[in-house]
């Protein structure tokens, strides 16, 4: 029976030569560590990496759900086994530029591409923007609070004597988009001291799925996917940049892996990414 080989998403850190043995089938050590570690580790890595036998893709945080079972799906239909490893696109991307061994890299922001293509980490003609998401307030599940996010919405109040999760606006994608929503929205100030930073989205989320937080700022899908939270509401596309996701091949990548590209850009594909709360993009062609 085909299988997607899965790196689960840890919140600590992680050694890069971790990566490396998961690679090659002798652990299952995720990529979730921070760049800093990575750097430290990749080029032993690097130089002792011998030939695998799957692909590797590093995605987002947020994809992980989908991609497992996008995975599957292609594995079932070409054979070939795909491992993912799952932690903020900008962690990823730092891991492949220290000489993490990916064959793909599935971004939540397209800067991160763009950080890796101007390095030369990836192969620019297998470049693709894939699908788009949406930016959500959410709470715990069993939370009656009503808030309709506006201009100069009262979060601050919302909040009373809790926190505000999001995940780092410093480095990671979605609490970059979170920080910019509310300060198009003229709120930022008033909750930027009570924010708790998680070090990707699926932190920010685990907080107020915990209800360590009483509300929290993650994708769409991210509250689909958890049934211990709630959507309170939607912000507006308007008041943060386009949250798309970018997908390409490393610059290791083997020719095998452009198959990997086929597949997540196509209809099969799209409607499991669809069913899981993506907005695929209607045609995922190259990105220029």
């Amino acid at each position: 029976m085909a299988r997607l080989i899965t790196r689960r998403l840890l919140l600590g850190r992680a050694l890069l030569a971790g990566l490396v043995r998961a690679a090659t089938g002798a652990g299952h050590a995720d990529a979730a560590g921070r760049a800093k570690g990575a750097a430290a580790t990749a080029p032993a890595a690097a130089a002792t990496e011998p030939a695998r036998r799957e692909l590797l893709v590093f995605a987002a945080a947020s994809l992980s759900e989908a991609l497992e079972e996008v995975g599957r799906a292609f594995t079932a239909a070409t054979g070939m086994r795909v491992a993912a490893s799952y932690a903020a696109s900008s962690v990823l991307a730092k891991q492949i530029e220290a000489g993490a061994p990916a064959d793909a890299f599935f971004s939540a922001d397209v800067a991160w591409v763009d950080y890796l293509e101007k390095r030369g980490l990836i192969q620019p003609s297998s470049r693709r923007d894939v699908l788009r998401n949406m930016l959500v307030l959410i709470a715990p599940a069993d939370s009656t609070l009503r808030l309709r996010i506006a201009r100069g919405f009262d979060l601050a109040g919302a909040l009373k004597s809790g926190r505000l999760a999001i995940a780092d606006p410093d480095s990671v994608p979605a609490g970059e988009y979170a920080r910019a929503a509310l300060t198009r929205l003229g709120v930022w100030s008033r909750v930027s001291d009570r924010a708790v930073r998680g070090e990707n989205v699926r932190a920010a989320l685990a907080y107020v799925a915990r209800g360590e937080a009483p509300l929290g700022i993650v994708y769409r899908t991210d509250a689909q996917a958890e049934r211990r939270v709630r959507v309170v509401d939607v912000f507006p596309e308007d008041s943060h940049p386009p949250i798309t996701y970018a997908l390409a091949l490393t610059a290791r990548a083997p020719p095998k892996a452009a198959q990997l590209v086929e597949f997540l850009t196509g209809d099969v594909a799209r409607q499991i990414f669809v069913r899981y709360g993506f907005t695929a993009s209607p045609q995922p062609q190259l990105r220029k």
